[in-house]
């Protein structure tokens, strides 16, 4: 009989452990995540509290450090635009898909519809899907969002500076530059809802796209989804809502950021609200490096070399938190090397999908996401720019900057939207760095680590093989594809 009682008593207390609210927690984290993506436009390294941004508070997204997991060797696909946005969507370094640099209002090219994005892959596993803020993968409608994985979209189809307004707020002359341009349209699905021709009409874009991710998730909590927010701001011409402006110490581009903070800690809020925090991959980045040219309107790198459109660390090292309660250690820090492109390979992972039948650059890093930095999945970095020249590549703790000339920010800045003159810069020879002892590139070590140098040569000789290298001549590798025409 006591052998019976005890077996009764076993069995019950089995029975509560399973029904109870931490077992169910554990049932649901058991489930492929949810993912959001905020990407902002032209911030620097320097632009958050937890690395050393000063004049304004970053409060959410140091909160989110805190929280989550910071990558200090994270790299965005390239350092522009639209390129920026084609590797982190498709997981290929974006010359291999043939996007380069930005795509202006007269371009008749997008991306093409071979490529599979995030939002497509995600899309066949069930999950609901949405984008909010700028796409600048194409405007034609066969380009946008919607045609490409989405199921909901509002924004803009390109750069907010890609309009017929000066910065002063005047219309500029027709029959030049961005006269010629129409007014900015702002697109909800496959139409444009409104046309934004005020300096002023901007203001709102940041609460908008915060205001329709929170609502997004809110609607489709009950399911999968992947929400993508890439905000306009703070590309220039900045804008912010009247709620921040003026709330900084560094005016107008510190306002911004703090609004940009804002809304990670509405989507974070809208998260927890819903019951979703625990298993949802929050990942917060940025396109590429500061507009140091356009001075009070810009970011700070941090102390990194040089900023946007360059292939110096301070183009393309970028900031990048990750926070997953379910999988990822709070707290923590990796140094391990990272890249926008290998965020559709660790979704995947994540979502138990198959990866694109068309060849990506990505890699799987969802172990160092977990805590695991022992592991090391990525071995290096390329750094290609414009059409398709590779300027340099980094493996390991060693950068090999190729010979390549480019619009250097060493010249008196502009402010208050003014973009300050670039020179001409050019590296004549190939020039070594150590990026664990010089952050800032300011010493060429080529001389005393010869083996290092010819090291890295193999992987810019591999990389020119597959996806080419104009600044030796060759347009293409075979590995490289068509970017898609209307």
């Amino acid at each position: 009989m006591k052998s019976l009682f005890s077996l009764i008593f076993l069995t019950f207390s089995l029975l509560i452990v399973s029904c109870s609210p931490q077992t169910k927690k554990e049932t649901k984290v058991d489930q492929p995540p949810n993912f959001v993506v905020v990407f902002i436009d032209d911030m620097g390294y320097g632009d958050i509290g937890t690395q050393g941004a000063t004049g304004w508070t970053t409060p959410n997204l140091d909160k989110m450090a805190a929280e989550g997991m910071r990558f200090t060797n994270f790299y965005s696909a390239q350092p522009v635009c639209s390129a920026s946005r084609a590797g982190i969507l498709t997981g290929c370094y974006p010359n291999r898909i043939g996007i380069s640099g930005a795509l202006f209002p007269h371009h008749e090219v997008g991306i093409n519809p071979a490529e599979t994005t995030i939002a497509e892959m995600l899309k066949e596993k069930g999950y609901a899907t949405g984008i909010f803020g700028k796409w600048h993968l194409g405007h034609h409608k066969e380009f946008l969002p919607l045609q490409h994985g989405f199921d909901e979209y509002v924004g803009l189809p390109y750069s907010n500076d890609m309009w017929p307004i000066g910065v002063d707020g005047v219309r500029l002359s027709e029959d030049k530059g961005r006269g010629k341009y129409p007014d900015l349209p702002l697109i909800e699905g496959n139409e444009t809802l409104e046309l934004i021709t005020t300096l002023e009409g901007q203001d709102k874009l940041t609460t908008l796209y915060t205001e329709k991710a929170v609502d997004f998730i809110n609607r489709n909590s009950d399911k999968p989804f992947f929400v993508y927010v890439p905000h306009t701001m703070g590309h220039v011409p900045l804008g912010v809502s009247e709620k921040f402006r003026g709330k900084s110490e560094q005016g107008f581009y510190g306002d911004v950021m703090m609004e940009i903070d804002w809304s990670v800690g509405e989507i974070e809020k809208a998260l927890k609200a819903n019951g979703v925090s625990e298993n949802t991959v929050f990942i917060f980045t940025t396109d590429n490096g500061p507009w140091l040219n356009y001075g009070n309107h810009a970011g700070s790198s941090g102390g990194l070399r040089e900023g946007k459109t360059t292939s110096w660390e301070g183009g393309q090292r970028v900031p990048f938190i990750i926070k997953w309660p379910a999988g990822t250690p709070a707290g923590t820090i990796s140094d391990k090397l990272g890249c926008a492109v290998d965020l559709l390979p660790s979704f995947a992972k994540l979502a138990r999908t198959s990866l694109p039948e068309l060849k990506i650059d990505g890699l799987d890093i969802t172990e160092l996401w977990k805590g695991n930095n022992e592991t090391e999945p990525r071995d290096n970095i390329l750094f290609y720019h414009g059409k398709n020249h590779l300027n340099g590549v980094r493996k390991g703790n060693w950068k090999l900057v190729l010979p390549h000339t480019w619009n250097s920010y060493h010249a008196k800045p502009g402010n208050d939207g003014h973009g300050g003159p670039r020179p001409k810069m050019t590296v004549e020879s190939p020039e070594l760095y150590n990026m664990m002892r010089d952050l800032g590139e300011e010493y060429n070590v080529i001389e005393y680590y010869p083996e290092k140098a010819e090291e890295l040569m193999k992987v810019v000789e591999a990389a020119r093989a597959e996806l080419g290298d104009l600044n030796v001549g060759i347009e293409k590798g075979v590995g490289t594809r068509e970017i898609g025409r209307k």
